[in-house]
């Protein structure tokens, strides 16, 4: 017997902008046509679930082309970029902001990348498809995940499946495409009334692409995950679970003086939950984690190093990071009344080696130059849970600390003058919401956050140099705060659904890049503070004029402002829309997506953050896709698109400037993003 209870529990957030189908509304069909109509969706774009939180299933195909990386995949959540460098593993950007202003976990545990400019950030080890629930926080309005999470929180989920008798669950998915895309990805469940088995892996990989002008684009991937995980159930409101993981890959970067020779990740996790407590007790949660980021990095094995480059002989670099932690939080209920409260606690070592030469990296000596620690408490209240009105609020307090075990810094090992010492930091943040109910239709809501971040391994290791003033990065740069007011209204009918959320928020010594020329030796970087404004808008809607026509659309608007010298803020994405139609049967559907950019003139000429700088204004573009779906059977579901069906060349502003060692020009010049791509998917259910 098959369970029921691992279906997604909150697709409403697809219920607006999608480009092939659009469920029921809940209370108006049954469990088995939602569940029917959802397999054959093609995700374009994703709408609210709820006020500022959007919950999605990953495993849905999306367009353009289905995700490779979690960044990819949060693109169909308006509001959300990329910092692209072609192929692979970009950046993930929320309304301007990114690096661990964005706190991103996946099974509620840390798993931070080790590159010293994020080659592989932390969405870079995660497969979409491989978990069952994903689900977004824009802005500070929750302090349960964590410290710091200024822009937002996005959580990888898988969930725990019950069975009433001896049975199984499994889901399987094959992708091929242009540029010899191809993708597999299985997942197996096997469990009875005490306990599961589950065992789920993926393997992606791509060729290099062309884009729209003919030209080949260095950017090929390879990569593949596996995880297991043991359930013990003996109750239906008990869950104790242990669960093991590893992956590698390989990842060729048109934008980087080197590519990913290696992604090791090792993963290892243990849960309990417990629901029902007695009286006002309903829910105690508890987790461990521990994540280990092996990557490796050279200019030898996917590319040959170029002698006129700054690293003109064989060179590579062996980086580690070890994250551990864990938390406990625990809920209690009295009518109208809801609180969670808990302690979270995280530890994080970074190391490295290095070597010149083809594979000498192995034979040097690690070393640990960097440890992070972080323990919080925090608790969250509702008052009016289940009314119409809605109070929501949160307070959490930190203590951040760091130390410096560098001997030497720099291409020149100069004694580092903050070696052995520590920084620690206290840290608080809250939020305040009210949300209201209108009948059924309407909800509208405002709320005000603040967030204080620690600076984070990027901004105290990896700038050559610190604020005016300062020794060094890791004695200069300050922590940042960020306050903000969020502001939002939904509405849904039978007909149209409709939504808009705002933000304005200053941050106060605010982290900021500046890149400065270093010609054979490559640039150099300073990280200072500057105090900020930053302010946008997202809004979508979804028109159903008849029960097979669904046209859509999504607009995104960042906007951001270095109050400290009267200039535009850095990597600001530019203004974004999706426009969707699709026509749905009860077997088969198509669609079309029409995304358009505008052009972005506010810049700040080689400034940034770690990973990238303003290149300069970008020009706009548009780009049409489409799409079609068969149901094959109950079980069986196949998914055709086409992107970029013009074969249109083009450029993402949020992008790094092309290498030399592939021939790209000294002046800086963005990637461009691949021509005209076809893609077919085939989707099984057990």
């Amino acid at each position: 017997m098959k369970s029921l209870s691992r279906m997604p529990g909150a697709p409403a957030c697809l219920s607006v902008c999608v480009c092939m189908a659009l469920f029921p509304h809940i209370g108006n069909a049954a469990e088995r046509d939602l569940t029917q109509t959802l397999d054959t969706l093609v995700v374009t774009a994703a709408a609210p679930s709820s006020p500022l939180q959007w919950v999605t299933d990953p495993r849905l195909p999306r367009q353009p082309v289905p995700a490779s990386d979690g960044a990819d995949y949060l693109k169909t959540v308006p509001g959300f970029s990329a910092i692209r460098n072609g192929g692979t593993n970009g950046d993930p950007v929320l309304r301007g902001m990114s690096g661990s202003r964005l706190n991103i976990l996946s099974n509620d545990g840390n798993l931070i990348g080790a590159c010293p400019s994020r080659m592989d950030n932390p969405l870079s080890y995660i497969a979409p498809e491989t978990y069952d629930r994903l689900t977004v926080i824009k802005g500070p309005q929750s302090v349960r995940w964590g410290a710091g999470a200024s822009a937002g929180t996005v959580r990888f989920e898988r969930e725990t499946p019950r069975f009433d008798g001896p049975g199984m669950e499994l889901k399987a998915s094959a992708l091929g495409g242009s540029n010899n895309r191809n993708d597999q990805m299985l997942d197996a469940t096997f469990g009875s009334t005490p306990g599961y088995v589950r065992v789920n892996g993926n393997r992606s990989e791509s060729d290099d692409y062309r884009d729209g002008n003919g030209d080949v684009v260095p950017s090929r991937w390879r990569k593949w995950n596996a995880d297991a995980t043991i359930g013990w159930t003996p109750d239906a409101d008990t869950v104790v679970e242990l669960s093991a993981g590893t992956g590698d890959a390989i990842a060729r970067y048109a934008g980087r003086g080197m590519d990913g020779a290696a992604f090791k990740r090792d993963s290892y996790g243990l849960r309990f939950e417990r629901d029902n407590l007695p009286g006002a007790w309903d829910k105690l949660q508890a987790n461990l984690y521990y994540n280990n980021a092996d990557h490796l990095m050279d200019n030898y094995t996917l590319r040959t190093p170029n002698p006129a480059s700054s690293m003109p002989m064989p060179m590579a670099s062996n980086v580690e990071r070890r994250t551990t932690g864990g938390r406990v939080s625990s809920e209690w209920r009295w009518q109208e009344v809801a609180v969670v409260a808990g302690f979270d606690a995280q530890d994080s070592r970074h190391r490295s080696r290095n070597g010149m030469g083809r594979n000498t990296w192995q034979q040097s000596a690690w070393k640990r130059d960097a440890d992070f620690s972080s323990q919080g408490v925090f608790t969250e209240l509702t008052l009016g849970e289940g009314t119409p009105q809605r109070w929501i609020s949160g307070l959490r307090l930190d203590k951040a600390t760091v130390k410096d075990r560098r001997a030497t810094t720099g291409m020149m090992s100069m004694p580092n003058p903050t070696a052995g010492q520590q920084r620690q930091e206290d840290l608080g943040s809250g939020f305040v919401r009210y949300e209201r109910d209108h009948g059924q239709a309407w909800t509208w809501y405002a709320g005000i956050g603040h967030s204080e971040r620690m600076p984070d391994y990027w901004e105290l290791f990896s700038a050559d140099a610190g604020p005016v003033g300062s020794i060094n990065a890791f004695s200069g740069v300050k922590p940042e705060q960020t306050t903000q007011l969020d502001l939002g209204l939904q509405f849904r009918s039978e007909r149209l659904d409709a939504w808009v959320s705002a933000y304005a928020g200053r941050l106060q010594d605010y982290i900021l890049f500046q890149y400065r020329s270093g010609g054979m030796m490559g640039s150099s970087t300073q990280a200072r503070n500057v105090d900020a404004r930053i302010a946008g808008a997202e809004a979508g809607l979804e028109w159903r004029p008849t029960h097979a026509w669904k046209l859509g659309s999504t607009l995104a608007y960042a906007w951001g402002e270095n109050r400290s010298e009267n200039r535009p803020l850095p990597q600001i994405p530019p203004l974004e829309g999706r426009f969707s139609a699709s026509y749905e049967q009860s077997r088969w559907s198509v669609g079309a997506l029409l995304r358009a950019v505008s052009r972005q003139s506010r810049v700040a000429q080689d400034e940034g953050n770690v990973v990238a700088r303003d290149l300069g204004p970008s020009a706009g573009f548009a780009t049409l896709s489409l799409n079609g779906a068969y149901r094959i059977n109950d079980g069986l579901r196949a998914s055709v698109g086409v992107d970029n069906l013009f074969d249109r060349a083009y450029a993402e502003h949020l992008n790094l400037a092309g290498s030399a060692d592939f021939g790209f020009p000294a002046d800086p010049v963005r990637i461009n993003e691949p021509g005209r791509s076809f893609w077919l998917k085939l989707d099984y259910r057990y």
